[in-house]
C-alpha cells in the first residue's frame, strides 16, 4: 500500500466515535481516492467500506462494573489491534474519543512502531483526569480538538493540537425555525405573552439505563406540574433503543401514565417538533443548542458519585454549551435541584420568553465556527503521514474565547 493510497486504522469504541468516524472516513476518501481504512467501529465506519475487524457492540460498556465484566472482551480487542497492526503496518491510527482503551494502543504504537497516531475527538481532561495530557503528549502526534476551550489547555502543555471546529455543526448546519405558534384569540393569556397554546416539550432522560432510572420518575413528575398550568401540553420522551423504550414504557406504567409519545432514534425529530426540551446532561443539549433549541439541563446520581465528581471536576458548569459560552445560557439543575418543582418552575418561566433564549443558545454556533470539522482533520491526518508531522494548523470560530476552565 503506498502513500498514494494509504492504509489508515481508525479505532473507536463507542457509538457516538462511530458517528463521528464515518464522516472523517467519507472526508479522507474525497481527499485521496482509493484509501484504504480498517478498525474498530460499527454501521457509520462499515457503510464508508471499512474493513471493522472488532465491532463496537461488543466494547462499549459505561461504568465500573461493566468495564469489569467486559475486561476479557477489551483485552481480546487490544490483542487483535496489535496483531493487525503488526501484519498490515497502517500507515496511521486514528484515534477517536474511547480514552482508556485508545491512550493504551497509542502507547503500544509508539513504543513499537513509527506509526504516526493522531486523536480526533481528546479525552475530556479539562473536566477530569488531566494526567492524560502526559500520555496524550507522549504517544500522540497531534490532536484534532472540537472545543474551542481546548486549545488553551493543549497548547500550555506543549502538545501539538489544532481545533477544527466541532463535527456538530455539519450534522445541525443551522437552527431549527421550531413549531408553528398556535396562539388563543384576541386579548387569551397566549396573545398576551407569546406562550405558545399548547407546548411541546421534549423529555431526554438520557441513553444510559441509570440515567431513565434516576431521571425519568422526575421528568414524568415534572409534566404533571407543568400540565396544571398547561392543560394543553405535550410531552415528547426521546428512546435511543428498543431496550430504552421498553425501561420507559416500565416507567410510564408505573406512574399511570401511558399517554406521553415516545419518540424512537436519533432526538432530531423532537428537535423539530418541541419547543423547549428538559434534558439529561450530554453531548444531545449541544446538539439542541446548535438548533437553537431552549433546553433544562438536568442530572441526578447517587450521593457518593455526587459527592466523589465534585472533588474530581473541574468545570464550572456541566453543559456543553454553557462551558463555551462561558456563561449559562441553558439552565442546570443538578442532583438536590433536579427536583419536580424546581424543574416545573424553571420550564414555565423559559415558556415566557422563548425568544430570548433562542437567541442566547444563536451565540454557541458562533463561538463554534463554520462546518468542516471532519475535512480539516482529513487534511491534518494527511499531512501526518510520512512526515508524523502536522503542516497546516487550522483555526476557526472565536477559539481564543476566554473560558472558565482552569489551565
Amino acid at each position: 500500500m503506498t502513500r498514494q493510497h494509504p492504509h489508515i486504522m481508525v479505532l473507536t469504541g463507542e457509538p457516538s466515535g462511530d458517528f463521528h468516524a464515518g464522516p472523517l472516513i467519507k472526508a479522507l476518501k474525497q481527499l485521496r481516492p482509493g484509501s484504504r481504512f480498517s478498525g474498530i467501529g460499527g454501521p457509520a465506519m462499515k457503510a464508508q467500506g471499512a474493513d471493522v475487524f472488532f465491532p463496537i457492540e461488543k466494547l462499549s460498556a459505561m461504568g465500573l462494573i461493566q468495564v469489569i465484566r467486559q475486561f476479557s472482551t477489551i483485552k481480546q480487542a487490544f490483542r487483535l489491534v496489535k496483531h493487525q497492526i503488526r501484519i498490515h503496518k497502517p500507515d496511521l491510527v486514528v484515534l477517536i474519543d474511547y480514552p482508556g482503551f485508545n491512550l493504551r494502543v497509542a502507547r503500544y504504537i509508539k513504543e513499537n512502531t513509527n506509526i504516526p497516531v493522531c486523536y480526533y475527538i481528546a479525552p475530556k481532561v479539562w473536566a477530569w483526569n488531566r494526567a492524560r495530557l502526559k500520555k496524550i503528549k507522549q504517544y500522540t502526534d497531534h490532536v484534532a480538538l472540537i472545543l474551542p476551550f481546548e486549545q488553551q489547555i493543549y497548547k500550555k502543555e506543549g502538545i501539538p493540537a489544532t481545533y477544527v471546529g466541532n463535527p456538530l455543526v455539519d450534522e445541525y448546519p443551522c437552527l431549527l425555525p421550531g413549531p408553528p405558534e398556535k396562539k388563543q384569540g384576541p386579548g387569551g393569556p397566549t396573545a398576551a405573552t407569546g406562550i405558545p397554546a399548547a407546548p411541546v416539550i421534549g423529555l431526554l432522560p438520557g441513553s444510559r439505563s441509570s440515567e431513565v432510572t434516576q431521571l425519568m420518575p422526575v421528568m414524568l413528575e415534572t409534566a404533571e406540574k407543568i400540565l396544571v398550568r398547561h392543560p394543553g401540553a405535550k410531552f415528547l420522551i426521546s428512546a435511543a433503543s428498543d431496550i430504552q423504550e421498553q425501561k420507559i414504557r416500565e416507567t410510564l406504567s408505573r406512574y399511570g401514565n401511558t399517554r406521553h409519545c415516545i419518540v424512537k432514534g436519533r432526538p432530531l425529530s423532537i428537535f423539530r417538533r418541541a419547543h423547549m426540551l428538559i434534558a439529561a446532561s450530554g453531548t444531545v443539549t449541544l446538539e439542541a443548542a446548535l438548533c437553537g433549541l431552549p433546553t433544562i439541563i438536568v442530572y441526578k446520581v447517587s450521593p457518593l458519585t455526587f459527592a466523589l465528581g465534585k472533588r474530581l471536576v473541574r468545570v464550572s458548569f456541566v453543559g456543553l454549551a454553557n462551558l463555551i459560552a462561558d456563561r449559562q445560557v441553558m439552565p442546570e439543575l443538578l442532583q438536590t435541584d433536579a427536583s419536580p418543582g424546581r424543574i416545573s418552575d424553571t420550564a414555565l418561566s423559559m415558556l415566557e420568553s422563548l425568544d430570548m433564549h433562542r437567541r442566547q443558545l444563536a451565540q454557541v454556533r458562533g463561538i463554534l465556527g463554520s462546518p468542516g470539522a471532519p475535512a480539516r482533520t482529513a487534511r491534518i491526518i494527511l499531512s501526518l503521514i510520512g512526515t508524523g508531522r502536522s503542516s497546516c494548523p487550522v483555526y476557526i470560530g472565536n477559539a481564543g474565547a476566554r473560558s472558565q476552565i482552569r489551565v
